[in-house]
């Protein structure tokens, strides 16, 4: 039996990692056509190098560029003593070591979990999100992102997050310029911003799909179901979030499209570049499956 288990850990994280894989070999692949198209053979070396480069620097920076995406802070005990007393409980029945707290100022109820693995993970929760939940509903919450932590999605997640923003830098570089400050809220991308994320968007798309798999999500609400003892009240908690999405979308700039799918739901509108970064499955077929997982019948 111990060696069967071993065995089913071992390919559950060989299947984590092969999107991964596959996005970083074929980014890497690329600079390297793009580098025999530029300087022959050499040039491919040198790109081969850089692309290296920009995956390790990708990986070491990914939970920094997600939570500064979101102007996430550090949040302490003293401000939330709720908030710690749920992960901590939940992080003891997971086996887990306790995550770092973040919070985030957008008024849109969303979460997320990100990191190199458990012991460097960390969790975002927004404002709008401990403002409309209750506490049965953000303990569902909580046990959702901490079974990406312990189902081993955080690395490639994460890996594919940072990449996408480092591939969209030259947009998030054109807003900052026009607007004068990162922290700055916006709506729409500016001309030059949307051409910009026309010509590297569907490049960052690609890498994000191909790291990230909607049954990523969907293991998720029931292994952080079962985890957190309630399937009806993350049910419940993925309605509100799904209506304060749709209401609430936030603004698709580059770094933000970049670690939307990070995200128990997606925190924008199913529309223009937004609908290339899109990797969630639909909120009804989630919550139908959390209800099928109390015993509801349909």
């Amino acid at each position: 039996m111990a060696v069967r288990g071993y065995a089913l850990r071992a390919a559950e994280r060989a299947g984590a990692a092969a999107g991964p894989v596959t996005s970083v070999a074929l980014l890497i692949a690329g600079c390297a056509l793009l580098g025999v198209a530029a300087a022959g053979a050499g040039g491919a070396v040198v790109a081969i190098v850089l692309a290296a480069v920009l995956v390790a620097a990708a990986f070491a920076c990914c939970d920094r560029l997600a939570l500064s995406a979101m102007l996430a802070r550090p949040v302490s005990e003293v401000e939330h003593p709720e908030l710690y007393r749920l992960v901590r409980d939940l992080s003891k029945d997971g086996r887990l070591p306790v995550p770092r707290l973040y919070l985030s100022p957008a008024k849109q109820p969303n979460s997320f979990a990100v990191g190199r693995g458990p012991r460097s993970a960390s969790i975002c929760c927004t404002e709008g999100l401990l403002r409309v939940l209750d506490e049965a509903e953000l303990r569902g919450v909580l046990g959702h992102e901490l079974a990406h932590v312990s189902g081993h999605d955080l690395p490639g997640s994460s890996l594919s997050a940072g990449l996408a923003t480092v591939i969209t830098f030259p947009a998030t570089l054109a807003r900052l310029a026009r607007r004068g400050s990162a922290g700055t809220a916006g709506s729409d991308l500016g001309p030059f911003e949307h051409a910009l994320m026309l010509v590297f968007g569907p490049v960052a798309a690609v890498i994000v799909r191909l790291a990230v798999s909607q049954e990523r999500e969907d293991r998720a609400d029931a292994d952080g179901a079962l985890l957190s003892g309630d399937p009806v009240a993350l049910a419940g908690a993925l309605r509100k979030i799904d209506a304060g999405t749709a209401e609430l979308a936030l603004a698709p700039d580059g770094r933000r499209l970049s670690v939307g799918h990070l995200m128990i739901a997606s925190p924008f509108r199913p529309e223009g570049l937004a609908r290339l970064f899109r990797t969630h499955p639909p909120a009804g077929e989630r919550v139908r499956r959390l209800e099928a997982l109390a015993g509801y019948r349909r």
